[in-house]
């Protein structure tokens, strides 16, 4: 999953260089934390947040397969 996202963000992205991706897990969720350049959070999240929802769905539905839960949150 978080090769996943991180593939996904870093397209996105101008400054593919600042983007990371840091991977915990609480209560059997496996929590994603973003990091990217300020230039490019507004690209990562977007108009009415539709980008960063789009993220989390790819994420979802990648996890649902591998049976797990996941949470991506955008610093």
């Amino acid at each position: 999953m978080k090769e996943l996202v991180l593939y996904l963000v870093k397209s996105l992205a101008d400054h593919p260089e600042d983007v990371a991706v840091e991977e915990s897990e609480q209560n059997g969720v496996l929590r994603l934390q973003l990091t990217v350049a300020e230039e490019d959070k507004g690209k990562i999240i977007g108009k009415q947040g539709k980008v960063i929802k789009a993220i989390r769905s790819v994420a979802a539905a990648a996890a649902t397969k591998a049976g797990k839960k996941v949470a991506v949150d955008i610093d």
